[in-house]
């Protein structure tokens, strides 16, 4: 049995959908994605490369029926092979599990994805803001963010960071 039919039989209750474009992505539900993500891992996709969210706030429709996606992109090193897993994450429930157990380097990428997107990972060790002040409220890279700041939207610190910088010179 080929890989593909083996992670579509072995997974059937998790993936969605497979497509073969530029790289071989799948998609998937939450419930049973990191045992699926566990197991390309031991299967030789052993280096994560990248960990994002996507909004598709406006672009709903049956293929993307959630607001959200937690995006992995997994190379196999011996093979040459990248592999894309996308997770449709819902937009009242916005949470992955931490794969911070599997990669310690998604430690950086699941808090630039919840700092951005607000995105919620369960497990993860220290879940914080990594680009943006603790006292920042919203998330900059949600489609409904506000693109231009006003008295009701300014950061409550911008104030003092400016006086800060100011007395820096």
């Amino acid at each position: 049995m080929d890989f593909l039919a083996e992670l579509r039989e072995k997974f059937s209750k998790v993936v969605l959908e497979v497509l073969e474009k530029d790289a071989l992505t799948i998609v998937c539900q939450r419930e049973g994605s990191l045992e699926l993500i566990s197991y390309l891992k031991e299967k030789g996709f052993k280096h994560l490369i990248d960990l994002c969210g996507v909004d598709y706030q406006g672009y709903k429709s049956e293929k993307k029926p959630e607001r959200f996606e937690v995006v992995y992109h997994l190379y196999n090193l011996d093979e040459k092979k990248l592999i894309r897993v996308k997770v449709l994450i819902p937009e009242n429930d916005a949470w992955q599990y931490s794969v911070t157990g599997l990669w310690k380097t998604a430690n950086w990428f699941e808090r630039e994805c919840y700092d951005m997107l607000g995105i919620v990972f369960k497990g993860h060790p220290d879940l914080r803001r990594l680009l943006m002040p603790e006292d920042w409220e919203g998330y900059p890279l949600r489609k409904d963010y506000p693109l231009f700041l006003t008295e009701e939207n300014e950061w409550k610190g911008y104030k003092d960071f400016l006086a800060s910088i100011r007395g820096a010179k």
